[in-house]
């Protein structure tokens, strides 16, 4: 039996109030497939629930993937595990549960340019977004200009603090900054307030030997190395460099278009 013209009104108004827009859009659809299976009130109000929550699901993880800053195309779908070693791409299929966010633990990833760690990390990131969890991706430079700014503006405890709400912070490219003292300051004083309080993904082509390049002192590298190691995963992709291996692909392809080419001229 359908409800009256007033009725209807009234429970729409009552859906905008509860704020369930899938109630209201799907409630009449659902409720005529429900007479025609025979459901019961509780599968009906079932299916519509269900309904609300995939699409509320849906646009949570879309405002994160928006609020992440990620590259969209560095995925676990388009990632060439077969490259790697089994054990990295097994650590790394673990690390996508997020178990480690939860004990804020960190992921250090090292390798030669161009080896995948910004892809495989990126990859995990994405993972953690889909589970709910709040991600925030960065460039080591970026972030390095963005706290010098804070600082300037006497903003930097804001900044620190605005950061720390994201469950994970990976910074890409770490060591690639201009390597004065005030910006050797500026990211030391983010690994430390981080410290303990959140898992930060980091991807770096310089191992922890030659960090002293980026903060300069001795006992300011051996702190910042001291706590990023504490808690972590390190992450070594001895591999080959994915880019240099798609040129040489490309390169292949073009001399084997160019020898049919040559012989289709010929016959």
């Amino acid at each position: 039996m359908r409800m009256n013209k007033q009725r209807h009104k009234q429970l729409i108004e009552l859906l905008k109030e509860l704020h369930l827009p899938m109630f209201r859009e799907y409630h009449q659809e659902f409720a005529q497939r429900a007479i025609a299976d025979e459901l019961g009130y509780e599968e009906y109000l079932y299916e519509l629930a269900q309904r609300e929550c995939e699409v509320r699901r849906a646009n949570k993880i879309a405002r994160l993937v928006k609020a992440s800053k990620l590259p969209l195309e560095k995925t676990f779908e388009n990632f060439d595990f077969k490259k790697l070693p089994l054990g990295i791409t097994q650590q790394a299929k673990v690390l996508s549960q997020g178990m480690f966010v939860d004990i804020r633990e960190n992921i250090l990833a090292f390798g030669r340019p161009g080896s995948g760690k910004t892809h495989l990390l990126c990859g995990i990131c994405h993972e953690l977004i889909r589970q709910g969890k709040k991600v925030y991706f960065t460039t080591c430079d970026l972030v390095v200009q963005q706290l010098l700014r804070a600082k300037q503006d006497l903003e930097l405890d804001k900044l620190l603090k605005k950061l720390s709400r994201f469950d994970v912070l990976m910074i890409d490219d770490f060591g690639y900054v201009k390597q004065n003292r005030e910006e050797m300051e500026v990211l030391f004083s983010l690994l430390a307030y981080r410290y303990e309080r959140g898992s930060m993904l980091i991807t770096s082509n310089l191992p922890f030997s030659r960090w002293q390049e980026v903060f300069k002192d001795p006992m300011t590298t051996a702190a910042a190395i001291d706590r990023l190691v504490h808690h972590s995963v390190i992450l070594e992709l001895n591999v080959d460099s994915y880019r240099a291996q798609a040129a040489k692909e490309r390169v292949k392809q073009m001399k084997s278009q160019q020898t049919e080419t040559k012989l289709d001229r010929q016959d």
